[in-house]
């Protein structure tokens, strides 16, 4: 789940690694970008972490004390964060590499890794992150604008989404035409769209479950 964010605070990248010279070391090449950076010594502290929810990405060490990197993008799946993921390892191979890129990772280097190809990754993660929850954002606002509507007009909103014109939606719905135009328009109003197009993008931002036929 990506959850809706303010952008206020700038993007964070979380460093995961149990070698204190690695995170000092790629908490550093953050920084000289201008890229805000924390760093965790176990999958654990970044569970317990406040700053998870923060836009940004994670880079994380494949193999570590306790649960490892590969356990944590399972774990963060299995509870609905959906966070970009930059993996790096000392002991990568091809099936661990396939696992994780499959899972959704950003990437998936061998250390050493030159400091241009992280930056690359971390900065593909965090646009990917970024645009992910402005998505999220245009989502739980059309939910809230749907959530407006009554019955009728949810299932004017899904026949107009769906092509059909006002005598057609009449007869299928057992009213009047001018009275399928009052309904339209105030779909539209709540809805906040200036034009058909928006109202059918409008509609196919709504989540399927949201989407089901409403009762007659």
């Amino acid at each position: 789940m990506i959850r809706p964010a303010s952008e206020e605070q700038p993007p964070l990248v979380l460093v995961v690694d149990d070698d204190e010279d690695v995170r000092t070391a790629i908490s550093e090449l953050m920084l000289s970008v201008g890229i805000e950076a924390e760093c965790c010594a176990s999958t654990r502290d970044l569970i317990e972490s406040p700053l998870l929810d923060r836009a940004g990405c994670l880079v994380l060490d494949v193999r570590m004390p306790g649960a490892s990197g590969l356990d944590l993008q399972q774990h963060l799946a299995s509870t609905g964060i959906s966070k970009p993921i930059v993996f790096l390892t000392g002991h990568g191979d091809i099936p661990m590499s396939v696992q994780a890129m499959k899972a959704g990772a950003v990437d998936f280097l061998t250390k050493p890794v030159r400091d241009q190809t992280l930056l690359d990754a971390v900065t593909a993660g965090i646009e990917r992150d970024v645009a992910e929850r402005a998505n999220a954002q245009i989502v739980h606002e059309q939910v809230e604008r749907y959530a407006t509507l009554t019955p009728r007009e949810s299932q004017v909103m899904r026949e107009v989404a769906l092509g059909r014109l006002n005598k057609q939606i009449a007869y299928d719905l057992g009213i009047t035409e001018i009275t399928v135009k009052l309904h339209r328009s105030n779909v539209m109003r709540k809805m906040q769209a200036a034009s058909v197009g928006e109202l059918i993008r409008a509609w196919e931002k709504l989540p399927a479950e949201v989407r089901e036929p409403a009762p007659a």
